[in-house]
């Protein structure tokens, strides 16, 4: 029995497809401006957890788990909000600092 051999590079080949490396460096600066802006949402959201923490308890609403859960939740949309477009600045910075990188 005559078996042909493989030779993986034809197999990697043929299930990735390799980009031009202008699209490549245009698909990896994307990227990386969504990591950015990701990154600055979350550090958008800690700042308003530890705005959150120096609001003393009690009032009109008595605070319990849903409402913690409640209040997490607007934080994170208002955070992901406050990141979409320009933001305020922290993603933009750190985007044009790193796309030199690349």
């Amino acid at each position: 029995m005559n078996l042909t051999p493989i030779d993986p590079r034809t197999m990697l080949s043929a299930t990735k497809p390799t980009l031009d490396p202008a699209r490549q460096k245009e698909r990896s600066l994307d990227d990386l401006r969504q990591y950015t802006r990701e990154f600055e949402a979350i550090y958008i959201n800690e700042m308003f957890k530890a705005m959150r923490k120096t609001i003393p308890d009690g009032g009109l609403i008595e605070k319990n788990m849903s409402t913690e859960i409640y209040e997490e939740a607007i934080d994170l949309e208002l955070a992901r909000s406050a990141s979409a477009g320009r933001g305020i600045g922290l993603g933009e910075a750190m985007f044009e600092q790193l796309r030199q990188l690349i």
